[in-house]
């Protein structure tokens, strides 16, 4: 479907809605008028019914107001998917944006801050005395939005299933996890191997679960944000609304914005590409802005 209304903050909406943006094109017209399109697809698959169509105008409307003009609702026709191509990353930025790990001593935009290098304490270790038939998972971290979200999710990609746990916040900021964990045989995880990968691959998810950098595109400024992609497929939640948000509060306005998979290192990343607009406060060229910029992108998508 293809969406076309003059408000940014629709992002919302459709987060609520459980519709899921793919790709955002912004025109101004010569009279000042913005024109927003937003390509999108709906995880329930009824957007196609009078009644999903009629309470997503009715959503829309409630919260933009008299701000906007006009709002519709279209199938996209063969035309879309001429237009709908993502432009390919240069090697300098894929490789920045998916590297394994990252230095505290790197002096590109990801470089760690504070914050990011308490994600380096992360805990993860494995037990397999204490039940007959569960491996205990125990894992000490700092606590993030999403944290759940990137234990599950990494637990189903390497095939664990989880019988029971217990989830706890300490007083430092810092969530402690119990897992009693087994392989999809039902089985204990004993082989050495099989569990320092496992472990290997938690810290990795919890150490760096999102990236975030700025770049240069042609004459325009560009943030990325990029995300692995689940086994089955799926992306993260929210991280278009999110992002919106950080840049709104910045007083940034997004000139054009799109969603693309791209395969690295044996893995699959859903990257979030916004152009973003000049005319603002923040000056692009200067390192102090895009780092102001990257941290209140990061902070807002890891909850702090």
């Amino acid at each position: 479907m293809l969406l076309g209304i003059f408000a940014l903050d629709v992002t919302q909406v459709l987060s609520e809605l459980e519709l899921t943006i793919q790709k955002v094109k912004v025109t101004t017209t010569p009279d000042g008028r913005v024109l927003d399109l937003f390509f999108i697809t709906d995880n329930m698959e009824l957007l196609h019914t009078k009644e999903r169509q009629d309470d997503t105008y009715k959503q829309l409307n409630a919260v933009l107001g008299e701000s906007c003009i006009s709002c519709e609702l279209k199938l996209v026709g063969p035309e879309y998917e001429r237009h709908h191509g993502i432009s390919s990353l240069s090697p300098a930025i894929a490789e920045e944006l998916f590297r394994f790990e990252l230095s505290d001593k790197e002096t590109r935009s990801q470089a760690l801050s504070p914050d990011m290098a308490k994600l380096k304490k992360a805990s993860v270790v494995i037990d397999n005395s204490l039940s007959p038939v569960h491996t205990l998972l125990q894992i000490v971290c700092v606590d993030h939005k999403g944290l759940f979200y990137d234990v599950l999710r990494t637990l189903k990609d390497c095939n664990i299933k989880i019988a029971y746990g217990r989830f706890s916040l300490n007083s430092k900021g810092y969530r402690d996890l119990d897992l009693f964990i087994q392989q999809n045989d039902g089985k204990k995880i004993v082989d050495p191997d099989k569990q320092d990968g496992l472990c290997s691959r938690l810290r990795m998810e919890m150490l760096h679960p999102l990236r975030v950098i700025i770049s240069n595109r042609g004459p325009d400024t560009e943030l990325l944000v990029a995300n692995p992609v689940e086994l089955s497929g799926k992306g993260r939640p929210r991280v278009f609304y999110d992002v919106t948000q950080a840049l709104k509060s910045l007083g940034i306005c997004i000139f054009s914005a799109e969603i693309g998979r791209y395969s690295s290192s044996e893995r699959e990343w859903e990257v979030y590409r916004f152009l973003l607009d000049e005319n603002c406060k923040f000056k692009f060229s200067s390192i102090g802005a895009r780092n102001q910029i990257v941290d209140r992108v990061r902070r807002l998508l890891m909850g702090w």
